[in-house]
């Protein structure tokens, strides 16, 4: 990679880092009830991992 990262790849890159965190915990007694207990990972639709899959940007 560059020394010099573009704005636009840096905010590409920024968004895929966000996009693979897990979601809020308060998602699940939002959707389950109180009772449930499962891991907010579940709700995350893209799950990425930087050694596992690789991106365009």
């Amino acid at each position: 990679m560059a020394r010099f990262i573009h704005l636009s790849r840096k905010l590409r890159l920024a968004k895929k880092g966000r996009q693979t965190k897990w979601a809020p915990f308060w998602t699940v007694p939002k959707m389950y009830g109180i009772g449930r207990k499962v891991h907010p990972g579940r709700h995350t639709t893209v799950k990425r991992n930087w050694r596992r899959t690789k991106t365009k940007a």
